[in-house]
């Protein structure tokens, strides 16, 4: 049997005041034929990155609106897991090897956690690489619809990892993607849907705090909160490009002396990768004091991380390559100015030149955190 994650309860009417009533109730009628209807998603971890936070608020909602909804978790090894890591990096276009070995560890760990998904359910949800082959390694019951859910930039794939991944992934009835531009080449599906992500304004990291207490949580960290600081949140991934922003701060910083940075991220459990690139990161940023790097493991959190998109001068997303970047509507709903990658779903998120800037190098990040 998979890992159930446990939800919490949820409200959509708590949302009223936010989205008005015309999306409630467009939400509600939408729901009413799918009374009781039962629906797992699936994926490869409960903490740590963007699936696991918008499960975390969809899977409650979707129950509030009727629908019986469950979530499950795979199991994996730092085998697999530096495998479907690789996956990651390959279908967003990486130039690295896939081997028959890695191969075989994909497969095989696909194969378990298809042998262990239990449960009757109307509509199965799998995201992302890690649980790809779920469907093909169960196989499809006669009431059951299966839909694959992917939130990363397929839109220039390494071929080598596309031509393994698309017989599986075009197995499914459904493919949900965050841009049209993301569907790879040579693939299609009976139902294919167009869904960016969205955040949650009332969850614990997007609560709207008082200035002082955003102050006395990052000055918690030792920071000085009379100082700029420049803030990126993500994960440590070269996607994500945590060097590139060390490099762009120390454009600030030849006018700005005193500008602080501090880089903010979590340690996933379907990333082994991560510490590898955080020790890269600390590396890069050498000797400076003015540095912070911090993550979960420091006592980061939810409401942490709150508190440094709010209390930042500047935040950052500096990706090369991003699924959408959640965390750029974040800092935008607390009120801040982003500069991110002219890439993937950031700018769907940032209005140039005025709630942010679109940047395509370190250069162009440090003089627009700079303005």
């Amino acid at each position: 049997m998979l890992q159930r994650v446990e939800l919490e309860s949820k409200c959509l009417n708590d949302y009223r005041p936010i989205v008005g009533d015309e999306v409630i109730s467009d939400i509600e009628r939408l729901a009413e034929p799918l009374q009781g209807a039962r629906v797992v998603h699936v994926n490869a971890t409960a903490f740590g990155g963007g699936v696991a936070e918008i499960l975390q608020t969809l899977a409650p909602l979707m129950r509030d609106v009727g629908l019986n909804v469950e979530w499950q978790v795979i199991e994996g090894t730092d085998e697999f897991f530096n495998v479907t890591k690789s996956c990651h990096n390959g279908l967003q276009g990486m130039d690295i090897p896939f081997t028959s070995e890695m191969k075989d560890i994909w497969r095989q760990y696909n194969e378990r956690n298809a042998a262990k998904f239990e449960g009757q359910y109307d509509f199965i949800i799998a995201h992302d690489p890690q649980t790809a082959g779920l469907l093909s390694y169960h196989g499809r019951g006669a009431e059951e619809h299966w839909a694959w859910r992917c939130h990363i930039d397929t839109s220039h794939p390494n071929p080598a990892y596309w031509d393994f991944f698309a017989p599986y992934i075009t197995a499914y009835e459904a493919g949900i993607f965050t841009m049209e531009q993301y569907v790879g080449p040579s693939v299609s599906y009976d139902h294919l849907a167009i869904i960016t992500p969205t955040i949650d304004p009332l969850s614990s990291k997007n609560e709207l705090m008082t200035t002082e207490k955003t102050k006395e949580i990052v000055g918690g960290f030792g920071l000085d909160v009379q100082r700029p600081i420049i803030t990126q949140v993500s994960r440590f991934d070269p996607w994500k490009d945590p060097l590139g922003v060390i490099d762009a701060y120390r454009i600030v910083k030849k006018q700005i002396p005193e500008v602080q940075l501090a880089l903010v991220g979590s340690m996933a459990a379907d990333d082994p990768e991560g510490w590898h690139y955080l020790d890269k990161t600390i590396r890069h940023a050498g000797e400076d004091d003015n540095i912070f790097i911090l993550h979960n493991f420091h006592n980061v959190g939810a409401r942490e991380v709150g508190a440094f998109q709010a209390f930042s001068d500047v935040v950052i997303q500096k990706s090369i390559r991003e699924g959408f970047g959640l965390v750029v509507t974040e800092a935008l709903w607390k009120g801040n100015p982003v500069v991110g990658g002219d890439v993937g779903g950031i700018p769907l998120q940032i209005i140039d030149g005025k709630t942010g800037f679109l940047v395509n190098s370190v250069e162009e990040c440090g003089k627009k955190a700079l303005y």
